[in-house]
């Protein structure tokens, strides 16, 4: 156990300042992420106190990569010197915040992974957090950078055994046996298949259950929700430490007795360099490119009428509490994937979701255990075209060719199933070629807000983004044809683009407001709301707009919509606009779209900044003022929204993939911040 501290391995490290380690507020509003490319993950705040329920050291994918539960809430730590102990933990108990162990903390970084210091008396010891790609485990290691003489550390392990959505009170299914020999404990919490491992070498344990009551969780208080649980604690482990000492434990679903913790440390590290080690980019691209990484995950697709399993990769939305979407795949995978150099992750996922069509849609998600696919969006198959030919154009021969002969038939047979007429009455409108989708009661775009049979924001009929999208669609199967050498299928689908294109120039223009309407309803009526919605009109790969008109636009949306985190879903002085998100479910969802920024949307902003010539210093200016953000919410990450309104307060998921691809993509397309 006596190993030797080495050299600190962290690069392009996120430090808090003095002032912010002395706040509580910051430090219990701050958070952290682990994952491990399962859909499982580690996370917390950087005061040690638990704040949400799905706040957890050992959160595990039970069927890959859902299936998420949380299995070790907490891993308490005391100091024991000369007779005195020293708690580092942190609780919230019905608002009585004890112990109050985050005043030691005396720097805090996020670089590879987030890592402490705490000072107690005359003992410096460091802590560092980091799950292991590709199982449910994490590792803690401490190492004991000063101390005087000897001393003991004590570990605390609150445990739990529920689904992530949920709260436990005292639960006696739980069992409280455990078998413990030579520093590794065993406990199978319904004596089922689900075990929780843990590893402390050279510890003693005293075994002495019992229950903890009302943790409280602040972030469940501020949703509206439901905030208190209980944990059981089984009892207690102690291990004695020196300076120059390291200390690794291991939190496993599987038996860790055999697993060196410092090599599979050090493994997961130079992963982790591995992705940044060949880029140039600065501090920023790194760290978003650290963060893309969180959301690459394992998948195994069944594809529609077969029995088959394909094995794949699939990306999740958000965390902590989203699973994987077609739609925010699609969206996120040129920046997650393309533009990080994982091109055979990017090529998973493409082939993965092509065996999902059915009925020439993609699947809007993939439900928990089986994995059955639900097809209810519109969005999410337009937005795999975009995908793929993002793909195609940074592929090698070799797999341009794949998409040419395996995902090019594929988008043929969806254009002809949006001709004919698919679910959820998704169909072009033979009158005026534009794609029409909608039924009562569902939303298919991306502004998807419902509660009960309420529609928030009811875009039923011909979305602007839609159109844009239903557009480049048939300009890439055009482009694709072409390449392939078939010129009769290239011109046919151009023709019918220019088709969409013709319409949409006579009914999306609104001269009144010099913008475009946002949708055209399902009696062709427009609506004149001010909405980010048409700036993919002009951002996408094939532009409906652009010149003066798109100038006008710009200005307009940058004067409305612009914020420094991201765009606005509606513009102040609408009736409907909230300039601040927040409160119990139907506030949250009645504002999820009525107001509330948007962080990806940054990222067809820029494009479409760069479509009318915006110098690119300008262009810096909007990623230097979005920059700071990393540093708050969930650091070295991207929060899924914001507040309207002025000091625009992260909300919602504090790890968005869109979000942090929207943002990667921009920056390095458009080799932006290369001088900084």
């Amino acid at each position: 156990m006596a190993i030797k501290a080495k050299k600190n391995q962290q690069t392009n490290i996120l430090a808090l300042d003095e002032y912010q380690l002395s706040n509580f507020n910051t430090l219990a509003s701050t958070e952290w992420l682990e994952t491990n490319g399962l859909g499982g993950y580690a996370s917390g705040t950087i005061a040690n106190c638990n704040t949400r329920r799905y706040h957890g050291l050992l959160v595990a994918a039970t069927t890959i990569p859902t299936g998420r539960t949380v299995l070790v809430s907490k891993l308490d730590e005391t100091i024991i010197c000369n007779d005195k102990r020293t708690e580092l933990g942190c609780n919230n108990y019905n608002g009585n915040i004890a112990p109050e162990g985050y005043q030691y903390i005396k720097a805090f970084s996020k670089g590879l992974y987030p890592e402490w210091v705490y000072e107690v008396d005359k003992i410096k010891l460091k802590k560092s957090i980091l799950q292991l790609n590709g199982k449910n485990t994490t590792i803690i290691k401490y190492e004991v950078i000063e101390a005087d003489s000897e001393f003991q550390i004590s570990f605390k392990p609150f445990i739990t055994a529920r689904d992530y959505h949920s709260l436990w009170q005292q639960n006696n299914a739980l069992h409280w046996n455990v078998d413990f020999k030579d520093g590794l404990f065993h406990n199978q919490p319904f004596g089922n298949d689900l075990n929780i491992f843990i590893n402390i070498p050279g510890s003693g344990y005293h075994h002495n259950p019992a229950w903890y009551y009302n943790f409280t969780y602040q972030e469940e208080i501020n949703r509206g929700l439901e905030c208190s649980e209980d944990l059981l604690n089984h009892g207690e482990f102690e291990v004695s430490l020196k300076v120059g000492d390291v200390l690794s434990i291991i939190l496993s679903t599987e038996n860790p007795e055999k697993l060196d913790a410092e090599k599979l440390f050090v493994e997961e590290v130079s992963r982790r360099l591995s992705l940044i080690g060949n880029k140039k980019g600065n501090h920023l691209v790194n760290q978003l490119t650290l963060a893309a990484d969180q959301f690459i995950v394992k998948r195994n697709i069944h594809p529609s009428n077969s029995d088959e399993v394909i094995e794949g990769a699939s990306i999740i939305a958000g965390y902590h509490w989203f699973t994987d979407w077609g739609r925010d795949t699609m969206i996120s995978l040129p920046g997650l994937c393309i533009c990080t150099g994982r091109m055979d992750d990017a090529k998973k996922i493409i082939q993965a979701f092509a065996n999902s069509v059915d009925k020439g849609m993609l699947p809007n998600f993939f439900s928990d255990g089986n994995g059955v696919p639900e097809y209810n969006n519109v969005d999410g198959t337009l937005w795999y075209f975009n995908a793929v030919y993002h793909y195609y154009n940074a592929a090698d021969d070799e797999n341009k060719a794949f998409i040419l002969r395996d995902i090019l038939p594929v988008l043929e047979n969806m254009i002809d199933w949006h001709y004919k007429g698919t679910r959820y009455n998704i169909k072009v409108d033979p009158i005026d070629n534009l794609l029409y989708a909608g039924e009562k009661g569902q939303q298919l775009t991306w502004m998807d807000a419902r509660v009960g049979n309420y529609v928030v924001t009811p875009r039923m009929g011909k979305p602007v983004e839609i159109v844009a999208l239903w557009y480049n669609a048939l300009r890439i199967v055009s482009e694709l044809n072409r390449y392939n050498g078939n010129t009769n299928a290239a011109e046919y689908n151009f023709l019918r683009s220019q088709l969409v294109k013709n319409s949409f120039e006579k009914y999306f223009w609104n001269t009144q407001g010099e913008y475009l309407y946002d949708t055209l309803d399902e009696h062709n009526t427009p609506d004149d709301t001010f909405r980010p919605n048409q700036l993919f009109a002009i951002s996408l790969p094939f532009a409906l707009v652009d010149g003066e008109r798109a100038k006008i636009i710009l200005a307009k949306i940058k004067a409305e919509l612009y914020t420094p985190v991201g765009l606005r879903s509606l513009a102040p002085g609408h009736p409907d606009y909230h300039g601040t998100y927040g409160g119990n479910q139907w506030d949250r969802d009645t504002r999820y779209h009525q107001g509330t920024v948007w962080s990806w949307l940054l990222g067809p902003y820029i494009d479409a900044l760069v479509n009318v010539n915006t110098p690119k210093e300008e262009l810096n200016k909007i990623i230097l003022d979005f920059s700071f953000h990393l540093k708050e919410a969930g650091i070295g990450t991207v929060s899924e929204i914001f507040d309207g309104d002025a000091p625009y307060y992260p909300k919602g998921c504090i790890a968005q993939a869109w979000g942090v691809a929207e943002i990667l993509r921009v920056i390095t397309n458009y080799k932006l911040l290369q001088d900084e």
